[in-house]
């Protein structure tokens, strides 16, 4: 018999599923991205385009998937994931890394601009493999011209995010594919009053099987409720 209550089991469940799964390619909804999807796991196994470009800039809105790919990438050997703010020596070439990752470039500080602008050089001049991405097409993007001329070298894609429709496809059929039944409305609900972006989705999925299991209750709008209500979690 547990002497845990209910808030305390939420928040213990909240430390146990707070560090967020580590990105995969297979984890990622491919939704309207298939063809850049497909051209990830080119460069994962370090396999150049037909055309032979060895850049890519993506864009997209927050929370469309941009950064997964970067950190899926980012798990492989002789790779590097360079944030925005890094330090300069994050930006120096090295015949070590084959793929270089390059996050929300529209951060980039003009020192740091500078550092991307030698490393692409180094990186055309060696036949690495760069992916930079940012919230808007390379000609948008508040940076040095002769770095967005770069960031415009090779293949350019717009990162597609999930309709709402893709979501809700996609957390129910993760919950079929794990057992779970969900009452009608609870994945509706989750995704109008909690946060929109699908690790959330899927962690607040993870939290509601372990909730219902610990509680011995079935996954219903009343559950769902009451998790989310136990740490303020809910967005109207």
């Amino acid at each position: 018999m547990t002497d845990l209550t209910p808030v305390k089991v939420m928040r213990q469940l909240i430390l146990d599923l707070g560090t967020p799964k580590p990105q995969t390619l297979d984890r990622f909804v491919i939704g309207r991205n298939a063809e850049l999807i497909a051209l990830m796991r080119q460069f994962s196994i370090r396999e150049k385009p037909a055309r032979g470009d060895c850049f890519v800039y993506l864009w997209g809105e927050a929370a469309s998937g941009k950064s997964h790919l970067l950190e899926a990438l980012a798990s492989m050997a002789q790779t590097r994931l360079i944030s925005a703010d890094a330090e300069a020596n994050a930006f120096h070439y090295t015949h070590d890394i084959s793929l270089y990752l390059l996050d929300d470039c529209e951060k980039l500080s003009p020192a740091s601009q500078i550092e991307a602008f030698n490393l692409f050089n180094r990186i055309r001049e060696n036949g690495g493999l760069m992916i930079s991405t940012g919230a808007m097409p390379p000609a948008l993007l508040p940076v040095r011209e002769d770095l967005r001329t770069r960031m415009g070298w090779g293949l350019i894609y717009q990162v597609h995010g999930l309709t709402d429709a893709e979501k809700n496809t996609a957390l129910t059929e993760t919950a079929r594919a794990r057992g779970l039944t969900l009452s009608p409305g609870v994945v509706p609900y989750l995704m109008s009053h909690f946060q929109r972006d699908m690790r959330s989705l899927s962690t607040m999925l993870d939290a509601l099987d372990h909730y219902s299991l610990e509680t011995k209750r079935p996954i219903t709008l009343p559950l769902l409720h009451s998790l989310l209500q136990m740490e303020g979690a809910i967005h109207t």
